[in-house]
């Protein structure tokens, strides 16, 4: 849990930029953090939103590893080309934005990937934020062998006829059916993307399909609420959500 580190414990971490063999065999670059020592430890696979592979994504890999996970935050975006992060953002938003398809099999492969390390326990999560919590959400359902999975305020999952396009063909909430982790879904009651409307829409299909799931709404917080570099960011609701997502992480992944 938060803030409950004990004054004489030995902590470490090693961080790096590692490759790995994403989506139809393509090397994409990816940020690896992993707590020093032998483990086992679990895993999670970390999807940065459409602001990029930036530097909020680092902070929040090293955050976890602090907390006993190795984290792996693929760069969806490397076939966008390289720059700042805003700079590659803004490239793979004139384009349409990053294909379904090509999201899910760099998850799948960064699962892979943190399965395959000799310090790995044999479970992960996902987890992402805004576009990543909907891609988190898709991930879950399309792909399997996570444990758990983290939607926080992830717009464009439930979408209409209108919305879909040749890089997100299929809502996701269209495949709820095929969810095969429990999910935390963490929402602002101020967000219009997804709008509480939306958030219901999806609570319903769950229920429909006997998902294992537990949602959290906060009041006074819109989209972004955790993001403490912008005015969206909402300190108590952000710690509160933070402190769920430690808990949920630790039930379905320690062990």
């Amino acid at each position: 849990m938060w803030n409950q580190f004990k004054t004489d414990a030995y902590e470490g971490l090693l961080a790096d930029t590692t490759t790995i063999t994403g989506h139809k065999g393509d090397l994409i670059n990816s940020y690896l953090v992993r707590p020093l020592g032998p483990g086992p430890f679990p895993g999670i696979v970390l999807v940065h939103h459409l602001p990029g592979w930036d530097e909020f994504y680092r902070e929040t890999a090293r955050r976890f590893t602090q907390h006993g996970y190795v984290v792996i935050c693929p760069n969806l975006f490397y076939r966008f080309g390289h720059g700042t992060p805003e700079d590659v953002a803004a490239r793979a938003r004139g384009q349409g934005g990053v294909p379904d398809d090509s999201v899910v099999g760099d998850c799948e492969a960064a699962l892979r990937y943190l399965k395959s390390l000799p310090y790995s326990n044999g479970k992960a999560g996902i987890i992402g934020t805004c576009s990543g919590g909907r891609h988190a959400f898709l991930v879950a359902c399309r792909a399997k062998g996570f444990n758990a999975a983290v939607d926080c305020w992830g717009g464009r999952v439930v979408m209409s006829k209108e919305e879909l396009t040749a890089q997100t063909p299929v809502a996701p909430i269209d495949y709820t059916r095929d969810l095969s982790s429990p999910l935390l879904g963490l929402f602002g009651n101020d967000d219009q993307n997804p709008s509480p409307e939306h958030v219901n829409r999806l609570e319903a299909e769950l229920k429909k399909h006997g998902k294992t799931y537990e949602f959290h709404r906060y009041d006074g917080a819109g989209h972004g609420f955790w993001y403490y570099d912008r005015a969206a960011y909402r300190p108590q609701q952000a710690m509160d959500a933070w402190q769920k997502v430690f808990a949920f992480f630790g039930r379905h992944l320690s062990g």
